[in-house]
């Protein structure tokens, strides 16, 4: 739990503070160059061209992250192994700033910018409510999905989930069909209990009954990992904040003018990025509690 959380807060400094270093560090071209590899000197008609195939590919690297794992973990009273921890994270978090891709959407000049920036989130085209829904598969998928699984199972699980990610998004081209159908599963299964527990802990620093509501229509109380209900259950809480805040600033005696000058532009987009760190910080709060538990026992 303290390499969990020591790892989180050392990723989420870095990003921030050294863009550019980790900008450098977060490329995945090995990755695709082992995918051309495979790809070139397999059969037709081998397990590579099945939707089990993606296995071959994340074999072999998550195999080497283990053993570096598992070798790292006693040695000098298990410091090498935090450290091998909190930079396999540091790897797997983002690997773009989320923060940043949203302050050039609403901070864009005029329209024609904010469509090129909000294209790093969305579809080009895609209007307020789903680019909200887009913060929240982001943030799943550049934070809480590697935090989960790094939870769970270490550095070997940060790096399954982004491989998987790679696998099933950035890299699907270079995958025959089948295997691209069975990486997009296997990246849905990784994702669902992720957006399990982050709907959760919306509701918990949100508004419980918008967003359980908004869970519930959406499939979240199923084993559907197609269904949306994280991004249901964002735009959900997003419009509820929103419309409290216009109420609050109309009781106050503010015409409608001075509220949207108030709320500045795409008041929803940093709304939805207000919710998405005040449930990582929940996140982060509750592994500091087990952490603290596990000193004090």
């Amino acid at each position: 739990m303290f390499m969990t959380l020591a790892a989180a807060v050392v990723a989420l400094a870095l990003g921030h503070l050294a863009q550019g270093f980790a900008a450098s560090v977060r490329r995945h071209g090995w990755f695709d160059d082992w995918l051309r590899w495979l790809g070139a000197r397999m059969p037709s008609g081998a397990t590579w061209h099945g939707r089990w195939g993606i296995a071959l590919a994340l074999a072999a690297p998550l195999l080497v992250v283990a053993l570096l794992q598992w070798a790292l973990d006693t040695p000098l009273y298990g410091v090498p192994g935090l450290l091998f921890g909190i930079g396999a994270l540091f790897y797997c978090w983002g690997p773009r700033d989320l923060d940043l891709d949203v302050d050039a959407i609403v901070d864009a000049p005029d329209a024609a910018s904010r469509a090129a920036a909000a294209s790093r989130l969305a579809p080009p085209g895609s209007d307020a409510p789903a680019l909200v829904a887009a913060v929240f598969h982001a943030a799943r998928r550049r934070w809480f999905g590697v935090l989960f699984w790094f939870l769970l199972l270490g550095a070997s699980g940060a790096a399954l989930y982004r491989l998987a990610a790679f696998a099933a998004e950035d890299d699907a081209a270079l995958l025959p069909a089948d295997n691209a159908t069975g990486a997009k599963r296997l990246l849905a299964w990784l994702d669902w209990p992720v957006s399990q527990l982050m709907a959760l802990f919306m509701a918990l620093v949100g508004d419980f009954d918008t967003v359980f509501s908004a869970w519930k229509q959406n499939g979240g109380d199923g084993f559907d990992p197609d269904a949306d209900f994280l991004g249901a259950a964002g735009r959900a809480s997003v419009r509820s904040e929103l419309a409290d805040d216009a109420q609050d600033y109309a009781d106050a005696g503010e015409s409608a003018d001075a509220i949207v000058r108030d709320l500045g532009p795409m008041p929803e987009l940093r709304d939805a990025m207000s919710l998405v760190w005040r449930t990582l910080v929940a996140w982060l709060a509750v592994i500091a509690l087990f952490v603290i538990a596990g000193w004090v026992s």
